[in-house]
This record gives C-alpha cells, sequence and structure tokens, in this order.
C-alpha cells in the first residue's frame, strides 16, 4: 500500500538526494494514487496538478482550457515569471486565433524539411567544437566548450542574430529562466536584449539576408503587419528557447549516459542511426528538463480523469512524471536507448506543443551520434555525487560537466 498522501503538497516538490535524473518520489506518489490534485504555490493559489499521460495529453489539446496569463485563475510559476508574462507576450501566452496567426508567421522556418536540410551545418558545427576541445585543455568543462556553444551558433545562423552577441543572449537567458529570483532585474535584461533586437530589425530591414530576422523584416515589418517590438519579442523566445533547451539536454543527456555506461557504449558503438534517433527521443524522455511543466486555466467547466474542474481554475500539466507513467512507458524510470519513446510529451502536445522541436531533435541526434564516437573515452572529471544542478530554473540542467579523455 503506497504511503498517505500529503493533504495539499507544495509545488514544485523536491527531486530525491542522490538522484539527479529522476522526479520528485512526491510526484511518483501522486501519480499512483492521487493522479489529479490541489497543490500550493508560492502565492498561495491552489490549482490542480495533472500527472497521468493520457490525461495530460488530452488536457494540452483541449481548447477548453487556455494559456492566458492575465486570467486571475492562471498558475504563474514565480514572481519573476508572473511579471515577465505581464511585460512581454509571446506565442507561450497566445490562444487561438492569435496564436494560430502568430505561429503560422514561423512554423515554415522551423518545418521538418528544412530542420534536415541544416544537418550538414549542424554537424560541421558540432566537429569544430570537438576539434577546438580535443586540441585545448583536458579536462574541460562540457557546458562552456560544447553544449552552449552548439545550439547558441545554430540558432544564430537561423534567426541571423549575430554570434558575437552570445554573451548577451546568455546572460538574458539566465535572467529569464529564473535562475534570479529578482523580477526587476529579469525585466531589465528583457528590455535590453529586446532593445538590440529592435535595431537588429531596422539592420535587417536595409540590408536584408538569408534568415527569419530578414524574412520577417522584409514579408512583416515593412508592410506594417507587424512592429519591431513584435519581431523582437518573438525573436527573443526563440533565441532563449532555442538555445538554453538544447544546451541543458546536451549536458544532461551526456551525464546521464556517462552514469549508465551500458546505454552509452549501445549509442558509441551501434553505428545505427535509428538507434541514435531512440536515444534522443528516450533521453527527452527520461530527463523531461522543463522544470515549470505546462500551465493552463479552465475556460469552462470539465473533467479529467474523473475530476471536475471548475472554470477559471489553474491546472499544471506535469510532463515529466507523465512520462514516467508505467502505463505509458514500461519499466518507466529505467533508461533504454532502445526503447521507442517518441510518444513522450517533452515537448508538450496539441496546438502549443514546442514550433522549435524539430531543430532541437536533429541538434540532439547529431550531438548524441558525434560527441561519443569522436570521444570513445569521454568520462567525468569528478563523481557524479559533485555536480550542481539546476534545481529551481525552468530549464532543468547542470551547471558544470567537468569531463576528461
Amino acid at each position: 500500500m503506497a504511503d498517505a498522501l500529503p493533504e495539499m503538497p507544495t509545488f514544485p516538490m523536491a527531486r530525491a538526494t542522490g538522484c539527479p535524473f529522476d522526479p520528485s518520489p512526491e510526484l511518483s506518489r501522486r501519480l499512483e494514487d492521487a493522479p489529479v490534485s490541489r497543490v500550493r504555490l508560492w502565492d498561495g493559489s491552489t490549482p490542480w496538478m495533472v500527472t497521468r499521460h493520457a490525461d495530460v495529453r488530452a488536457l494540452l489539446a483541449d481548447p477548453r482550457v487556455s494559456v492566458d496569463v492575465a486570467q486571475p485563475g492562471f498558475p504563474h510559476t514565480n514572481a519573476v515569471s508572473k511579471a515577465r508574462d505581464a511585460h512581454m507576450k509571446t506565442l507561450m501566452q497566445m490562444d487561438a486565433p492569435e496564436h494560430t496567426a502568430q505561429r503560422r508567421l514561423l512554423t515554415s522556418d522551423f518545418t521538418i524539411r528544412r530542420m534536415e536540410a541544416l544537418r550538414p551545418r549542424i554537424q560541421r558545427i558540432v566537429d569544430d567544437l570537438i576539434d577546438e576541445m580535443l586540441a585545448g585543455p583536458n579536462p574541460v568543462d562540457l557546458v562552456e566548450a560544447f553544449a552552449l556553444p552548439v545550439p547558441s551558433l545554430v540558432i544564430c545562423e537561423l534567426l541571423g542574430a549575430p554570434y558575437t552577441a552570445r554573451d548577451l543572449f546568455h546572460r538574458v537567458s539566465r535572467t529569464l529562466v529564473m535562475d534570479e529570483p529578482d523580477p526587476e532585474q529579469a525585466m531589465a535584461a528583457s528590455e535590453e536584449l529586446n532593445a538590440y533586437l529592435e535595431e537588429l530589425v531596422d539592420k535587417k530591414n536595409a540590408e536584408p539576408g538569408d534568415d527569419v530576422f530578414s524574412r520577417l523584416a522584409v514579408e512583416q515589418y515593412r508592410t506594417g503587419a507587424m512592429t519591431r517590438r513584435e519581431i523582437a519579442t518573438a525573436g527573443q523566445l526563440l533565441l532563449v528557447a532555442g538555445h538554453d533547451t538544447t544546451a541543458a539536454m546536451i549536458a544532461l543527456g551526456t551525464t546521464a549516459l556517462l552514469a549508465h555506461p551500458d546505454q552509452l557504449s549501445a549509442v558509441r558503438d551501434g553505428g545505427d542511426p535509428a538507434l541514435v534517433t531512440n536515444a534522443a527521443e528516450e533521453l527527452l524522455r527520461y530527463l523531461s528538463i522543463t522544470h515549470t511543466e505546462a500551465r493552463r486555466v479552465a475556460r469552462e467547466d470539465l473533467e479529467i480523469g474523473g475530476r471536475l474542474i471548475r472554470e477559471g481554475d489553474g491546472i499544471i500539466a506535469v510532463k515529466s512524471i507523465a512520462n514516467r507513467d508505467p502505463s505509458a512507458f514500461p519499466d518507466p524510470d529505467t533508461l533504454d536507448v532502445h526503447r521507442k519513446a517518441r510518444h513522450h510529451v517533452a515537448f508538450g502536445f496539441g496546438t502549443h506543443q514546442c514550433l522549435g522541436q524539430p531543430l532541437a531533435r536533429v541538434e540532439l541526434q547529431v550531438v548524441y551520434g558525434t560527441l561519443y564516437r569522436r570521444i570513445p573515452t569521454l568520462a567525468l572529471a569528478v563523481p557524479l555525487e559533485q555536480l550542481t544542478f539546476k534545481e529551481n530554473a525552468v530549464f532543468y540542467g547542470v551547471r558544470e560537466l567537468p569531463v576528461t579523455w
């Protein structure tokens, strides 16, 4: 029999000590015994928490729930999140039809075909960074030397943002993903980046190139369909989400594989692109790095998992534990790179499913298929227990990853 559940747990819930890859044990208990239940947030609000894989997918595809952060019952992550959402509205905070129209402006830039066409360029970026790493000091922090530069270079090239401004992008990202608890600092950083991107829109309008900012400047800004600020806001979301998530997955995925040598060996020595693809999907499922989960508010009364949720109630769809649901993934707490895990919800589900997922998938496939093959003796330079993890950030990850070979 499962342990008795606390009446109203606080969300988010702490991970178990010594288990850096697993969700909170409390979430596991909720999944089994109270899959739809109330939790308490930082501001005293008590939204519903949904944990089962099938319920999470159904919820995220349900038009009766909203992502509108201005709704009174919306379950904000923390004070920084609430301030940011009031300051800057992006695709993530839009419902249809506004969301449909805005997303359509960017969909063509992130199609599977276009992202596959980028594979050779991503491969060159990965190989060049590995060459630099092998020629440099040993040991090295894989986060700074490799995990962060790969997606940063790729997203900058795709958007047409100069990589020379990466320090600005990274600094703003660190504040917006809420590793910093000060709302004023986060808003100042966001405004600084928006101002930079507005100037970039002007430059692209004057001298357009073959990139996303140039296309938006020519097709939207010149025609009056979008303002510079609207393009800059969209660009900020793409820049921050486009590098921070993938960087976290590269470093944390590598950590997980180094902690599971049999799985690392299968990826490194298999020589099968399909296995690398499986491994990327399984690591996305197993790690589920989005700490803040998917947040919604009910537009009307609805039923989820046999529980009645009233109009105006906040809802948190917990993707990380949904991806550990044994009804969807047998033996879910085992990392198995041979598993067919494509039905995970790491990228969300429904109309708000991650726009950049085709790019992230290609990047991870190239990285996981190259790094361990090129450096077959890659190993942690410190014990796993000495690593520190981003417990309070939007995207869970390892802060530094000292490796040797």
